[in-house]
């Protein structure tokens, strides 16, 4: 087998942007909210953030060396990752130049798991016996399977492979967003009409796209230039930095700024069925050649196993050993407490700050990511589940219920969320908290800011945006919060990027004014990394992000990072603000047992 070690980060020098903002001397919240939502509207489009900035516009950028930090920091990633993957890095091509080919070969229906693996492998054989024409080109073969399998149940099955992973699952409750039909770019195989696409898991990276510069418009037309509407599950999935201008820590190192990935081996979970997938992907610019790029795939399809085991949605018995917040409840109350002092003052702009928290937890045993994303899947109803993990690195998972947005031709939709209430233990009770969260003050106008951000934003690109409901619940198994859905019709499907570097991040997750929120938050005392970062998927006339909250990132041997936070405005309180982070995280929390009984601990004390 043929091995090509890439040099994955180009040291570059790091462009510092000068965002100039103003702050407006208001006294009172609803002139900053309106005065600043004026400005935001006006110009979107021309101050899109720093970390989506298209490189042609990057030449009127200040260009400063890195600073010794920062030049260490990339040594070091650059060390660690430029010989982890067997693929192509697809950011270091021209996003201009075509591709020779895209194409999807479907093969007739199997009934097992076993008999799709059978038929992949004979097919890539066949397939490396007569390598197509092109110097570049991308090539899915997908092998339909009558017998029902959850993506789950397949992903957990390939834990011993060390290699990249992805999951992404579509929210339940008659949400259609991963439907599809099937289309064959080189007119072969058969037609399989239109599907709702339930979940996707996937191992091994046909092409994959990273760097620790901030994601720009060149890095998303190089991911593009892979995809095709005719081939719509080639799809890159990945996730962004929630804020790729702060310093990358130690345990985010393997993501990058932002890290895609098109699975070489790919199980789709569909209503009533499933589907088996293997993708090859080569570019000789990029040095990765067809023979190279086959080679891959079979080593990828010699390690899968072919057998799956329904997976017990349950946690093996574990006890925490210790449980330390960053930042503690006494700085936590400090931070809140000059957070509002900043809201309060007539000369600050900010209305809104999103401040969180980072729990890490040391168990008794190792946690295995997917078997916790699968108790995930538990609560998952009206939220999307994600497991992403690069090579050598942790794996990020999730159960999120916010959308950024979803993307079809040029239909864009995208949701309002903010507030937060537990759930009733009665009916009646369930109806209170519902009433007193849609009367509450403090909350309407979280949401309002929220809500009239993303639609001002939207506006921008769209010949029109619709509201509705403007303001409602929706109600999750733990926790409640006030919604809204936006839906708007672009005015091209190029303005996809635009959209993505607009609404993220929203108020929901920073805060607004945006910029004045984000320096707040950078002076955190911990890597936020991709949590409440985009969360999605690309495909040639489609995509869908997700915002990666309700989140975690799990090592074997390290244990897991736990992320939550929540939103401060005028009327917050530290102590209840505190009650809502746990809250959020006790889906994660609930997994585990709180402490280890006395006589262990009297054993761990004298050894």
């Amino acid at each position: 087998m043929s091995i090509l070690v890439h040099n994955l980060i180009l040291p570059l020098p790091i462009n510092i942007y000068n965002l100039s903002y103003h702050i407006i001397k208001c006294t009172s919240i609803d002139q900053k909210l309106s005065l600043s939502l004026y400005m935001a509207s006006a110009g979107a489009l021309g101050h899109l953030l720093a970390r989506f900035i298209d490189p042609e516009s990057a030449k009127c950028s200040i260009s400063a060396a890195p600073s010794i930090s920062s030049r260490q920091s990339i040594h070091f990633f650059h060390q660690k990752y430029q010989s982890c993957s067997l693929s192509m890095n697809g950011c270091q091509g021209d996003p201009r130049a075509p591709i020779g080919t895209i194409e999807t070969r479907a093969f007739p229906a199997v009934p097992s798991p076993a008999l799709a693996m059978e038929r992949l492998n004979s097919a890539i054989s066949q397939l490396k016996s007569e390598p197509p024409p092109f110097t570049s080109g991308i090539i899915r073969l997908e092998v339909p399977i009558q017998q029902p399998v959850e993506a789950i149940d397949w992903l957990h099955a390939q834990h011993r492979l060390l290699l990249p992973r992805c999951f992404f699952s579509g929210r339940t409750g008659g949400s259609d967003l991963l439907s599809f039909t099937n289309g064959n770019g080189n007119g072969n195989g058969i037609s399989m009409g239109a599907h709702n696409l339930v979940s996707v898991a996937g191992v091994g990276s046909a092409v994959f796209f990273r760097s620790i510069h901030p994601f720009s418009y060149g890095d998303w037309k190089s991911i593009k230039r892979f995809l095709s509407k005719k081939c719509p599950l080639i799809r890159a999935y990945g996730a962004i930095r929630f804020d790729a201008r702060s310093n990358i820590s130690s345990e985010w190192e393997g993501f990058g700024s932002f890290y895609f990935m098109v699975p070489q081996v790919e199980f789709d979970e569909l209503e009533g069925s499933s589907m088996l997938a293997t993708t090859v992907a080569w570019d000789k610019s990029l040095s990765w050649t067809w023979a190279m790029a086959i080679d891959a795939l079979q080593a990828t399809m010699c390690q899968v196993s072919s057998t799956v085991v329904k997976l017990r949605k349950e946690v093996p018995r574990t006890f925490i050993l210790s449980n330390n917040h960053i930042p503690s409840k006494t700085y936590w109350d400090l931070a809140v407490n000059r957070a509002l002092q900043l809201i309060d003052r007539s000369n600050s702009a900010l209305i809104k700050v999103v401040l969180a928290r980072s729990s890490r937890v040391v168990t008794t045993r190792d946690i295995d990511p997917i078997t916790w994303l699968a108790c995930l899947q538990v609560e998952g109803e009206n939220a999307y589940q994600f497991c992403l993990q690069p090579p050598n690195a942790p794996a990020f998972i999730g159960n999120t219920p916010e959308q950024l947005f979803h993307r079809k031709c040029l239909s864009i939709s995208s949701e309002a969320l903010a507030g937060t209430r537990g759930r009733g233990g009665s009916t009646t009770l369930d109806l209170q908290v519902e009433l007193d969260l849609l009367s509450s003050p403090k909350d309407h106008l979280e949401f309002t800011i929220v809500r009239e951000s993303i639609r001002k934003k939207l506006e921008v690109v769209c010949n029109g945006v619709v509201v509705e409901p403007k303001k409602a619940i929706r109600k999750l198994p733990r926790v409640q919060h006030l919604y809204a859905r936006l839906a708007g019709r672009l005015r091209s499907e190029d303005d996809e990027f635009d959209i993505l570097a607009s609404l993220h991040p929203s108020p929901a997750v920073c805060g607004f004014p945006t910029e004045e929120a984000r320096l707040f938050i950078a002076e955190a005392v911990f890597d936020r990394g991709m949590y409440a970062g985009p969360v999605g998927w690309f495909s040639g006339g489609e995509s869908e992000f997700a915002v990666g909250i309700r989140s975690a990132l799990v090592e074997k041997g390290l244990g897991a990072f736990i992320y939550a936070g929540t939103g401060i405005v005028e009327g917050s309180n530290p102590s209840l603000e505190w009650d809502e982070l746990e809250l959020k995280i006790s889906q994660f929390t609930k997994l585990l047992k709180l402490e280890l009984p006395l006589h262990q601990k009297y054993l761990r004390s004298i050894n």
